[in-house]
């Protein structure tokens, strides 16, 4: 069995396939293009994917494939519907990186509110002053804050666990369903997205990406957000209008963000937000630990095995496929 691996991953998962006795081809150089991606997937039973759009049109050229992993939590990149209609098994990566994801929304909460980012530039760029000033550039201390998340899901439980725990804060919640373990566990409160608003004064997006909540995050969010918030995205810069939040910083509407994804990525060098005072901006780091992407590479080497076998894939994102 022959399997294509659309960019480099951890050595680990490539092992594992090789050691069942797949032949794997790992691309190390910059990202293909569609027909290049075709042509290299010609030969291919399986294709683990490395954040390259998976269309309709790649699909439907590469209808042969027996199963597709991709190596991240998040799928929008990937036409299921098409991969579905195909017969073909889609796998992501779920739950090994919450814990590596909220640490990243955890360290741009707490440095947006100590302007830590800005602060530093001071000093790369030799504009400390080091005179006391009482007065000036001043953070934010987080003790008994209210944290919203918005999608409790793995990783939004793990930002709460750590924010209840570090801080004492409360937490509130928006979800599609009501989250009973959070409840019972952190004293989680279920509100509407309205009081999410009102009442968070660190507002944490934890949701997959979606057509309900693309661009979501846009002006007439911010005009009802608590002039002292924090928004932290870790999801997809997708749900957050970033004109719509630069001109929420600028007028004071809300305090400051935290952003370690951004539309589109990478972010032009001269968007705005990047001098900002109370912005910190990371380059989608939120699973980039040793730990978590050796995990993410074995189960993509795990869903890819399942698939060649025929068996239902451990983190199946299409399970309608097997009907």
């Amino acid at each position: 069995m022959k399997i294509f691996i659309s960019g480099m991953i951890p050595e680990s998962g490539i092992e594992m396939l090789k050691k069942e006795g797949c032949e794997v081809e790992v691309w190390s150089g910059k990202q293909l293009s569609e027909k290049e991606l075709i042509d290299k997937c010609k030969d291919a039973d399986g294709y683990i994917n490395v954040m390259t759009p998976v269309t309709a049109n790649f699909l439907k050229q590469s209808s042969h494939l027996k199963v597709i992993s991709t190596f991240s939590v998040g799928f929008n990149h990937i036409d299921l519907s098409t991969a579905t209609q195909l017969g073909i098994p889609v796998g992501n990566t779920p739950d090994v990186l919450s814990n590596a994801t909220a640490d990243v929304a955890f360290l741009l909460m707490l440095n947006v509110s100590r302007k830590a980012f800005y602060n530093y530039s001071k000093i790369r760029t030799g504009n400390w002053n080091q005179g006391f000033d009482a007065v000036s550039h001043l953070g934010q201390e987080l003790n008994g804050k209210t944290l919203g998340i918005f999608g409790m899901g793995r990783i939004g439980i793990k930002m709460a666990e750590k924010c209840k725990g570090a801080y004492g804060m409360n937490i509130i919640y928006h979800n599609r369903n009501r989250h009973e373990q959070a409840e019972k566990e952190l004293g989680a409160v279920y509100v509407s997205f309205d009081e999410l608003l009102k009442q968070s004064d660190i507002l944490s997006l934890h949701a997959p990406l979606s057509d309900d909540n693309k661009g979501l995050f846009n002006k007439h969010v911010f005009e009802k957000m608590k002039p002292n918030a924090i928004l932290v995205n870790t999801a997809r810069g997708a749900m957050v209008n970033e004109e719509d939040l630069v001109e929420a910083l600028k007028n004071q509407q809300i305090w400051g963000a935290g952003l370690d994804v951004t539309d589109p990525e990478p972010i032009p060098k001269d968007h705005p937000l990047l001098t900002m005072e109370s912005v910190a901006i990371t380059p989608h780091i939120g699973s980039a630990t040793v730990e978590a992407r050796n995990a993410m590479s074995d189960l993509c080497a795990k869903n890819i095995l399942a698939g060649l076998k025929g068996e239902k894939l451990p983190c199946v994102v299409n399970p309608e496929v097997y009907k």
